[in-house]
């Protein structure tokens, strides 16, 4: 049977801050704009800190497990590396082909909130109606920017890795930038009164918390971002798992000082009247419209950041499945000179390009269809993470996490009550649109997983893991 050519190899030339950059960025990107606001009327002010704390920390029990195994298998993939090990061929497909889901609905939630957020700067600039979507008028300019946004990013990826971490470097340290001098303003000019209630007595303390809590882990996406472009990374294999443990914390902080800054400086009333709340709560601390839209260019910032670490880690989860014969081998082609997964991010940018002729109602369709297939992902490294630590205990592990077994297993039942979220029945169960984009998106999949596996066989996954088993890869430095 034949086999899918490797041609080409990466490169390793991404340092730490690249690696910091990619991963923190990747999880800040719009939605704090969007949702802090109504995270504080949900929760109350103190119920809102405390879902993102606890969540947060959820979440790190879940870094925790791609922290052991991205340093003790540092290759391209992640997920598809570690759940071809320890589970088998099939459930390494399934794992990574739902990552893929998740990936592929960010770049293309971005596609359509770039055109979203410039109507806040420009209220007035969609025009040359289409057709409509869900009761919403898709208009011509409106699409065109979000196109636009997606050629761009889909470019920047193509050139070169190097191209896109300066990138994501640049545009991170103007979110920083931004949200230190908001952080540090609201806390020097804000009223403590303002933040009450503490918490929604209203819809009871717990529930107000779980009702956030639920969104959590999709505002957290992006740290697992570090394992799929592992073979481009330039650090002792030790320093990802410390960097990607890091990025998470770093996020976690993030967010709860943001929902802080936005609960001292705007009252439920305010709240109530705002559509951006940290906007207008950043207008607040500087007494100047010019503050609230140098806020909005954050948000813009925050989208190109998630936009580029999606493009990086989405492209090289669908190579490594090209490469070990669980998809058609021209996705395994990697371009001559710029060493990047060329037509993994050419298949990516035609999605994204698409998504924006839906209409501003993709937005929910691809951030809960999404959602499901990152939780899903979840469930089989925490499975893996497990298993690994089973059936090869001697494996070199150098970042190694202490109590694994009861990490893994809450990781595990975490991810698990995750999936039972997107379940009929539950509150946040995925409506019929948003099964239908899952539902295609995994026949799709299964598709071609099963003509890629009756033209290739096996044996090349087998070969790309017995070089894992072997050690073959070299640490840098």
């Amino acid at each position: 049977m034949k086999t899918p050519a490797v041609n080409v190899e990466f490169v390793r030339v991404l340092a730490n801050r690249d690696v910091l950059a990619l991963s923190f960025g990747a999880m800040i990107g719009w939605g704090w704009i969007v949702m802090t606001g109504n995270w504080i009327q949900s929760a109350g002010s103190l119920g809102a800190i405390t879902a993102f704390v606890v969540g947060g920390a959820a979440i790190v029990l879940v870094g925790l497990t791609y922290a052991e195994l991205a340093a003790a298998m540092p290759k391209v993939g992640g997920e598809h590396v570690y759940s071809y090990r320890a589970l088998g061929h099939f459930p390494s497909f399934i794992c990574t082909w739902s990552i893929v889901l998740g990936y592929m609905s960010v770049v293309s939630f971005e596609a359509v909130a770039l055109p979203t957020v410039v109507e806040h700067l420009f209220p007035d600039y969609a025009v040359g109606h289409l057709w409509t979507v869900a009761g919403w008028e898709v208009k011509a300019t409106w699409v065109a920017v979000g196109v636009a946004g997606s050629v761009a990013m889909m470019w920047i990826n193509l050139i070169g890795v190097r191209t896109a971490a300066l990138v994501q470097k640049t545009v991170t340290l103007l979110i920083l930038v931004v949200g230190a001098m908001f952080i540090t303003g609201s806390l020097f000019t804000g009223e403590t009164e303002t933040m009450k209630p503490l918490f929604n007595v209203e819809r009871g303390v717990v529930g107000g918390i779980m009702t956030v809590m639920i969104m959590v882990p999709f505002m957290f996406v992006g740290f697992d971002v570090i394992p799929q472009a592992a073979e481009e990374i330039d650090l002792p294999f030790r320093e990802i798992g410390r960097v990607l443990m890091f990025s998470v914390i770093l996020a976690v902080f993030w967010y709860a000082l943001i929902i802080l800054g936005t609960a001292l400086m705007l009252n439920p009333a305010a709240l109530e009247a705002s559509t951006l709340a940290v906007p207008d709560a950043m207008q607040g601390v500087f007494q100047s419209p010019w503050a609230g839209k140098l806020m909005v260019f954050a948000g813009i910032a925050g989208i190109i950041t998630s936009w580029n670490a999606f493009y990086v880690g989405g492209s090289r989860a669908i190579y490594a499945l090209a490469r070990a014969g669980m998809l058609p081998a021209f996705l395994a082609k990697l371009h001559p000179r710029y060493r990047t997964p060329v037509n993994a991010i050419l298949l990516k940018g035609v999605v994204s390009s698409v998504a924006p002729f839906f209409g501003r109602p993709a937005l929910v369709w691809l951030v809960n269809a999404g959602g499901l297939g990152i939780v899903i992902a979840y469930v089989f490294v925490a499975l893996s993470f497990l298993a690994l630590r089973r059936q090869e205990p001697e494996l070199e592990r150098p970042f190694r996490v202490s109590q694994g077994g009861v990490v893994g297993i809450v990781a595990l039942l975490f991810s698990l009550g995750m999936i039972g979220l997107y379940m009929p029945g539950s509150p946040s169960a995925l409506m019929s649109v948003e099964w239908l984009f899952f539902g295609a998106w995994m026949g799709l999949g299964l598709v071609m997983y099963a003509w890629s596996r009756n033209r290739y066989g096996t044996g090349h996954a087998d070969t790309e893991v017995k070089r894992e088993l072997q050690g073959e890869a070299e640490e840098p430095g």
